[in-house]
């Protein structure tokens, strides 16, 4: 019996047995569901936060005061904190790294607020409105662009104007149908003239609004408005040239240590984010939920192929007088043992190829929930998902395929 007609008659059973072989490849589904739905969500997350990352500029890179957002314990020790960068600080930075490095752009931000409401034409927006300060970079350096309007004026951003630019979100709930530009909002117990208005941007991992639900205001503006304690400065940096961005990363270190007053020998107070830390980061932490999403899809399959197994050696059983009449034709050993081992595989792959698209669709819908915008097919995971169908045939076959293949043919005649 050549190899085609091999698994010509493992499809042949399988049909006879439609019901069993349906609940045979379920089992072996949900564990390849299991394994592709968890190592997908986590790709396509990963993929969706190096977007994110990637939207920082690959010339570009933020300065943030070390341990003040990061106050966990390593070792049971808490890590340093190190004060806020200042207003003052964030501008002497900007002031001597423009004066050294011509051409590179300084954006300074503060966030004032994150759970604003903000009123205009007797409607109010949900309070989850975030006011930013920023200053005459702060548009360029984040990549964000205006539809209406206009950007801060220099005498605006000197005086600290009560202007703002708005959002996409905030517009639609205040101003409906209607351009905002020269209209008047009201928040923080403050009136402010919109100038301009930001492009949509759509909702980022995390489930945030972006810029949709920003109202953005001078930086001087920023500093006079109430607030709860004392403002915490972003410092983000770029570079028209990819290939200076590490020599300006040393530069900027060593502006930020004479402005922070870092003694001599003393470790740095801030850190320096860029995207290549951002995403090395992100390696470490993604790589450690694959290794759990692998270990749990792997009990999953565990499972599955020990109840294959079982069925296999039922389905040995049942059909005994049926090897009887193959061994009694001159089937061999070996065609017997080819002919059960295929039926498992055949099996497996029918089931696997079912499991990995419902992992795959699984998978992103975990990863929409969580923010994603993008459907992620992971084609690396889908190979890897097909070869553990073929070895689960393979190891779970094996034993009721050799079961069947040293059944005696006189015995198997008589069996009942």
């Amino acid at each position: 019996m050549s190899f085609l007609e091999n698994i010509r008659e493992a499809l042949r059973s399988i049909s006879s047995n439609l019901l069993r072989t349906i609940l045979t490849a379920l089992i072996v589904s949900i564990g390849l569901m299991a394994l592709v739905g968890i190592l997908t969500a986590i790709d396509a997350m990963r993929h969706s936060l190096g977007e994110t990352f990637a939207s920082l500029g690959a010339n570009a890179f933020e300065i943030k005061a070390k341990g003040y957002n990061n106050r966990s314990r390593r070792g049971g020790v808490q890590s340093k904190q190190y004060p806020p960068l200042s207003y003052l600080q964030a501008t002497l930075y900007k002031k001597e790294l423009t004066r050294r490095e011509p051409g590179t752009v300084v954006g300074v931000s503060a966030s004032i607020s994150g759970a604003t409401e903000v009123k205009a034409n007797g409607q109010k927006t949900n309070p989850n409105m975030q006011v930013v300060a920023g200053d005459e970079n702060y548009l360029r350096i984040q990549s964000y662009s205006l539809t209406q309007g206009r950007t801060f004026s220099p005498a605006e951003l000197s005086t600290g104007a009560n202007v703002a630019i708005i959002g996409e979100e905030m517009k639609d709930k205040l101003f409906p149908q209607v351009n905002p530009v020269g209209r008047y909002i009201y928040a923080l117990g403050k009136r402010f003239q919109v100038v301009g208005l930001l492009e949509k941007s759509g909702s980022t991992m995390g489930g945030s609004g972006g810029a949709d639900r920003m109202l953005l205001v001078p930086l001087e503006t920023g500093n006079q408005l109430p607030r709860n304690g004392a403002l915490t400065y972003d410092v983000k940096t770029a570079t028209p040239s990819a290939g200076s961005l590490a020599f300006l990363q040393s530069q900027a270190t060593g502006v930020m240590r004479a402005v922070r007053n870092d003694r001599l020998g003393q470790e740095d107070s801030f850190d320096v984010e860029s995207p290549d830390s951002l995403t090395g980061t992100l390696d470490s932490l993604t790589g450690k939920m694959q290794l759990a999403g692998g270990i749990i899809a792997f009990l999953a399959l565990l499972g599955a192929s020990i109840a294959l197994m079982n069925i296999m050696l039922v389905s040995v059983t049942e059909r005994t007088r049926e090897i009887g009449i193959r061994k009694a034709l001159g089937a061999t050993a070996r065609q017997v043992r080819l002919q059960f081992l295929l039926e498992a595989i055949v099996i497996c792959v029918l089931g696997g190829a079912f499991g990995i698209l419902l992992g795959v669709a699984a998978g992103n819908g975990v990863a929409v929930l969580a923010g994603s915008s993008s459907f992620f097919v992971p084609w690396g995971w889908v190979g890897v998902g097909l070869t553990i169908c073929v070895t689960v045939g393979l190891l779970a076959g094996s034993y009721p395929a050799g079961k069947a293949a040293a059944l005696d043919p006189i015995d198997s005649l008589r069996y009942e």
